[in-house]
């Protein structure tokens, strides 16, 4: 089994591609041991000192580290993956599949009235900003719309990203500024 990697805009996270499917649909993040426990790889991974969190994309696992050197890390993070996938383990101990993503509908917040322009904007972040986002090892999800302001959930290497200011708000938002007149800022969440 070869694993491949690739850095991230963010200098604290490293995104491990398996070279086999990790998450049939959505994204899931794990940000400390506890939530780790449903999943084999991802309480795994958190064995591994200095790991603090730990999130999946559809072909990738994305590696969140401490102060700790990715030069001592590294080979750790590689050997947990390779024994997870031939140990033929589950991903998530209890069979399912689901996603992150049914929990972040459930907790948005916007005025029916936007309903339309809601639609326009998660429209235009599902086809234009997560693919891009999910190439860097993240993902980007909408919280909410109020008062013309856009809010975003920042996941795996965005969460953190030092440069994740500036692609929200240089990046996104003028996307939106520009398809959505209401949108006037964004703002993570």
């Amino acid at each position: 089994m070869f694993i491949q990697t690739e850095a991230t805009p963010n200098p604290a996270t490293l995104k491990f591609i398996p070279g086999r499917a990790v998450l049939d649909s959505g994204t899931m993040e794990f940000v400390n041991a506890e939530a780790a426990a449903r999943s084999p790889l991802a309480a795994r991974l958190f064995g591994v000192p200095g790991v603090t969190s730990v999130f999946y994309g559809s072909d990738f696992v994305t590696v969140t580290k401490d102060d700790s050197d990715w030069q001592h890390l590294k080979p750790a993070i590689l050997g947990a993956i390779m024994e997870h996938y031939m140990s033929g383990a589950p991903l998530l101990a209890d069979g399912s599949a689901a996603s992150d993503e049914a929990s972040d509908e459930e907790d948005e917040f916007f005025n029916e009235a936007d309903a339309e322009t809601v639609a326009t904007i998660k429209d235009l972040i599902e086809t234009r900003v997560r693919p891009a986002v999910a190439s860097d090892g993240g993902d980007i999800t909408f919280r909410g719309f109020r008062d013309g302001i856009v809010y975003l959930n920042m996941k795996g290497s965005c969460a953190g990203c030092p440069s994740s200011t500036a692609t929200l708000q240089h990046g996104i938002q003028n996307l939106l500024k520009h398809f959505v007149p209401d949108v006037v800022e964004v703002r993570p969440m």
